[in-house]
C-alpha cells in the first residue's frame, strides 16, 4: 500500500540542530561505475520516495509511480510530499537519525549539505546496471557530482530568465528590454515602467527588488569572472562585491520604483507579477506555467541581463533525484531514479513543470503543442543555448541557510530597516558561522 501525506511545517531551529548533527556523518567513498548488481525481479521490495511540491505535482508523481510499479511488479513505492520548508525540515531530522527516504527529490542548494556528509549514495556504481545516464549532457550530469561521487541525477534543466508581461507593457506604453540589454539597462527600464504605471489603478511597477535574490547575485558574479564557490566548498567572493551588487538597486529603492515589499508580503505566496501589478520578474524558466495560469496574461521570456562578456548563463538542474546512503535497497532505488529520468511516458506526465527534461527521449515524448507553455519553455532553452557558457556553481554546505538569510536581509533592506553596509556585515557574519570550513 502506498502512503501519501503532507507534513506540517516545523520550527527553523529544528533544521539548524538536525543539520549540525548531519554534519557529523562520515564521508562516502566513490563507487566503481557499474559495480552494482541488477535489481531483483523475484523478491518483494518496498522503497520510499519523497518530494516537495503542491498537490498538482503529487498527482504527477503518483501517476509516474503507478507506471513504475506496473513495470516492476515486485517493487512497492511508498510516497510522501511536503511544501518546500516542511520538506527540508523533515529531511534534516531524518538525516540526523540516518533515516532518509530511499529516494529523495534533491535541490542543488542542498546537494553538498547531504552529499558531503555521507548521507547520500554514490550512484556511480549503479550506472550501466540499474541506472542509465547516457542521455544526460555531461556538464549537466556533473552538477550532481561532488569530489567524483554522483550524489544526484538531474531530472530536468532550467536556466534564469526575465519574464515580462506583454499586456501590461502595452497598457503603459513601454517596450520590453532590447536584445543584449545590461543590468544598467534593466534598471533604467524598471524606472521607466514604474514612472509610466504610476497613474494606473492599481499602480504598475517595473519589477520587484531583484537584488535580494541570492541566485541573481551568483549569476552576476559569474559574469564578473568570479566563480562563487571554491572546489572545496568555501565562499569565493568578498564584502566589496556583495556591496556593489546590492547598491545596483539602491536608487530604485530610494525612488520607490520597485514593487513594495509590504504588498509582496501581503500577496505571498504570490507576488506582484502574478497579479499583474509588476511588469517583470526574473526567476527560473520553468515558472512560466504558473505565471500564465495565475496572471492570465501574455507572458514572455528574455535572457538575463548581460555582463561585460555577454549573458554567461548556466544550466541549473531544476531538481535532482538522490538515494539515501543508508538505503537497504540501492538497486531498487537506482531503478526508480532511472525510470523517472528516462521513461518517455513520465516525460508526458510532468511536461516542463520541473523544467525541460534532461533526456531527449522525454522531450520528444511530450509532443508539445505549438504555442503551449511546454513549447515556449523548450524553445527558450534552445534559444539561449549559446548564452549558457558557464557551469552551475555547486553550492557550499549550508547554502540553504545562507540563501534564506540573504532573502531575509533583502526584505529588511527593502523595508528600510538596514543599510547595504549593515546587510553585508550581518550576512558575512552569519555565513562565517554557517558555512562549514574545510
Amino acid at each position: 500500500m502506498r502512503i501519501t501525506r503532507k507534513a506540517a511545517g516545523a520550527a527553523a531551529a529544528m533544521i539548524a540542530v538536525a543539520l549540525t548533527l548531519t554534519a557529523c556523518g562520515g564521508g562516502t567513498e566513490s563507487a566503481e561505475p557499474g559495480s552494482a548488481e541488477k535489481v531483483s525481479t523475484d523478491e518483494d521490495i518496498t522503497i520510499s520516495l519523497a518530494w516537495w511540491g503542491e498537490p498538482a505535482r503529487a498527482e504527477m508523481y503518483e501517476k509516474a509511480v503507478d507506471l513504475f510499479e506496473k513495470d516492476h511488479p515486485n517493487i512497492t513505492v511508498q510516497t510522501q510530499f511536503q511544501d518546500w520548508d516542511a520538506y527540508w525540515t523533515a529531511r534534516a531530522t531524518e538525516a540526523a537519525g540516518g533515516a532518509l527516504p530511499d529516494v529523495i527529490q534533491m535541490d542543488l542548494s542542498y546537494l553538498r549539505q547531504y552529499g558531503a556528509t555521507g548521507q547520500l549514495l554514490d550512484l556511480a556504481g549503479q550506472e550501466g546496471v540499474n541506472l542509465d545516464v547516457d542521455g544526460i549532457d555531461d556538464s549537466l550530469l556533473g552538477s550532481g557530482q561532488i569530489d567524483g561521487s554522483q550524489f544526484g541525477v538531474p531530472t530536468s534543466t532550467n536556466t534564469l530568465a526575465l519574464f515580462y508581461n506583454a499586456d501590461l507593457l502595452k497598457k503603459v506604453g513601454v517596450e520590453p528590454p532590447a536584445e543584449g540589454y545590461t543590468w544598467d539597462d534593466l534598471n533604467a527600464w524598471i524606472a521607466e515602467v514604474s514612472k509610466a504605471g504610476a497613474g494606473e489603478k492599481p499602480v504598475i511597477y517595473g519589477s520587484a527588488d531583484y537584488t535580494g535574490t541570492f541566485w541573481f547575485f551568483l549569476q552576476w558574479l559569474i559574469q564578473q569572472g568570479v566563480e562563487p564557490f571554491t572546489a572545496d566548498g568555501q565562499l569565493n567572493f568578498d564584502e566589496a562585491q556583495m556591496t556593489e551588487w546590492l547598491n545596483q538597486g539602491q536608487q530604485l529603492r530610494d525612488d520607490g520604483a520597485f514593487f513594495p515589499i509590504k504588498q509582496t508580503k501581503q500577496l505571498e505566496p504570490l507576488g506582484g507579477f502574478h497579479v499583474n501589478q509588476s511588469a517583470s520578474e526574473a526567476t527560473w524558466d520553468n515558472f512560466l506555467a504558473g505565471y500564465v495560469a495565475e496572471s492570465g496574461e501574455d507572458i514572455k521570456m528574455l535572457p538575463m541581463p548581460s555582463g561585460e562578456n555577454g549573458p554567461q548563463q548556466f544550466w541549473k538542474p531544476s531538481m535532482l533525484l538522490s538515494a539515501s546512503a543508508q538505503t537497504e535497497q540501492p538497486e531498487a532505488a537506482a531503478a526508480l531514479i532511472d525510470f523517472l529520468v528516462n521513461d518517455p511516458e513520465v516525460g508526458t506526465i510532468f511536461g516542463t513543470s520541473k523544467g525541460v527534461p534532461a533526456v531527449q527521449g522525454q522531450i520528444d515524448a511530450m509532443n508539445v503543442e505549438k504555442g503551449s507553455v511546454d513549447e515556449q519553455v523548450v524553445q527558450y532553452e534552445k534559444d539561449v543555448t549559446d548564452d549558457v557558457t558557464e557551469s552551475a556553481p555547486v553550492p557550499v554546505e549550508g547554502f540553504g541557510e545562507i540563501e534564506a538569510e540573504f532573502k531575509r536581509l533583502g526584505e529588511e533592506l527593502q523595508y528600510g530597516n538596514l543599510t547595504v553596509d549593515e546587510f553585508v556585515t550581518q550576512w558575512f557574519s552569519f555565513a562565517a558561522s554557517t558555512v562549514k570550513q574545510s
